[in-house]
């Protein structure tokens, strides 16, 4: 999935008015992470992921992570806040 540089700017755009929906710990990229992002995206084109202090990951690292697991893209990576975007499964008539 590549995203041309307009359709990344419209979904940075929708993004900052998001709230984060899931939050990395201490312990990193786990389990129960991949499957609160994945609950997101069943209904969320684009979720906003929170990175503590406390995680020893870094950032990029996270990111990677994240798009890998859940299939997504990142959209943006602001401080400790990464945008990720996967489209909606489209429904079969």
């Amino acid at each position: 999935m590549t995203l041309t540089g307009k359709e990344k700017r419209n979904l940075r755009a929708t993004g900052n008015r998001l709230k984060p929906e899931v939050w990395i710990g201490k312990e990193g990229v786990s389990r129960g992470t991949v499957q609160a992002l994945s609950n997101s995206f069943q209904t969320k084109e684009l979720v906003k992921v929170k990175i503590l202090e406390n995680c020893k990951v870094e950032k990029k690292t996270v990111a990677q992570q994240l798009e890998r697991l859940a299939n997504a893209e990142t959209i943006q990576i602001i401080g400790n806040t990464v945008l990720l975007y996967k489209p909606l499964p489209r429904e079969s008539s």
